[in-house]
């Protein structure tokens, strides 16, 4: 088995706090795998409302999740706070690569990591269209460079 990377949330510089619930506890007694997909599309869209201004009700361009992948390193559980660490792995003309990490409140070293990928399209149409000017300077700022990758 591989070993597990050591990530920390110096590697992210943005962050959505997000209560567990105890709904999210699986009969294991920690948080249902399933889930982390869901932090992951919450901490996304939260920035990309607030920071972005995407309108996902009457905007003309929408994001359609394409890709996603999680490795889970540490079981979380309720009650508990998390912190959703968001980053930008890789910027193209109508999609973005974000990465993402799930902390338990107050540790350094991630419990989840992974990626989701979106595909900006047009609403109508549902054809990818370039990313609107004010998403992408919003994304911009997510951009960070991680050593030995391309």
């Amino acid at each position: 088995m591989p070993e597990k990377p050591q990530i920390t949330r110096d590697d992210y510089p943005h962050f959505l706090e997000l209560p567990t619930r105890w709904m999210d506890n699986d009969i294991y007694g920690h948080v249902n795998n399933a889930l982390y997909y869901a932090f992951f599309d919450t901490a996304i869209n939260d920035y990309l409302i607030a920071e972005g201004r995407l309108d996902i009700k009457n905007g003309p361009v929408i994001a359609y999740a394409v890709e996603s992948q999680c490795q889970y390193l540490r079981p979380l559980a309720f009650p508990g706070v998390i912190d959703i660490g968001l980053r930008v792995g890789k910027l193209g003309n109508s999609s973005v690569r974000y990465e993402l990490a799930v902390f338990k409140q107050d540790e350094t070293s991630a419990a989840a990591a992974g990626y989701f990928v979106h595909v900006f399209v047009d609403r109508v149409t549902q054809r990818p269209v370039p990313m609107p000017a004010t998403i992408r300077s919003t994304l911009e700022r997510l951009k960070v460079s991680v050593p030995g990758r391309r």
